[in-house]
């Protein structure tokens, strides 16, 4: 790992300072990151929604499942904006074997009821170690911290759920007075299907937009607990000082 070449200043901070500078970085960075981002993400949520045909809550469900596979996509991009590195769709392709085939079942399953997700990834998806040593270095970046970690999934969550009832309301609040969705018709067998339809819209644009935000946060926990355990921001400063 060259320090060095980080692109950002790393010092010790708490962990919801360094929770908003993986925000911020997601900030400095949308443009590649989203472009990555959707690249992967609109077939998957158009798959998704294409899916409504066989059950009205299989578009939601899956779309949930996909989250931590679309989050390796993500991560690519933020590691790389993190040393300065651009990234575009075809960087993102030519990795695709490493960010979207490697760790398939794991990612699929064990990874998606974690509620530490986004700050655990980066040990699964950048360190490149084998499965025992994966084990124990999470242990050892959670210890501690999990408990921030679960917090920070939690906030995420409610502004996801808030931001997917936010979207919905606005057909309540711009569609012209007669033709406004009376809420009676959620309970009938055709207004349940179309509100199920509606509400898994709004989810999936919900997650097009805040999903780079929670795993930009997550990166920026994993890489304050690697400056605490590493004391990466003091050979930070090291090198750069003495650098020819």
């Amino acid at each position: 790992m060259q320090v060095e070449a980080f692109a950002i200043r790393l010092r010790r901070r708490g962990n919801l300072e360094a929770a908003d500078l993986g925000v911020r970085l997601c900030q400095s960075s949308a443009r590649q990151v989203y472009a990555c981002y959707w690249t992967v993400a609109l077939p998957a949520i158009l798959l998704c929604l294409g899916s409504f045909e066989i059950a009205a809550w299989l578009p939601t469900t899956a779309l949930w499942l996909f989250k931590p596979w679309l989050d390796r996509t993500i991560l690519f991009a933020l590691s790389r904006a993190a040393f300065g590195v651009s990234t575009s769709p075809r960087d993102l392709w030519l990795a695709q074997r490493q960010v979207w085939w490697s760790q398939l079942l794991s990612t699929w399953t064990i990874r998606r009821l974690s509620p530490w997700r986004s700050f655990t990834q980066p040990v699964y998806q950048l360190e490149g170690l084998k499965l025992g040593e994966r084990g124990r270095r999470v242990a050892l970046i959670r210890s501690g911290r999990g408990g921030s970690a679960a917090l920070m999934t939690s906030a995420f969550s409610y502004a996801e759920m808030v931001l997917t009832l936010a979207l919905i309301s606005l057909l309540f609040w711009f569609t012209p007075g007669d033709r406004t969705p009376q809420f009676q018709s959620i309970f009938s067998p055709e207004g349940e299907r179309m509100w199920q339809f509606i509400f898994a819209v709004a989810y999936a644009l919900v997650v097009a937009f805040l999903e780079p935000f929670y795993v930009g946060a997550g990166f920026g926990m994993y890489l304050n607990r690697r400056v605490e355990l590493e004391a990466w921001d003091i050979e930070q400063e090291f090198r750069r000082a003495f650098a020819p």
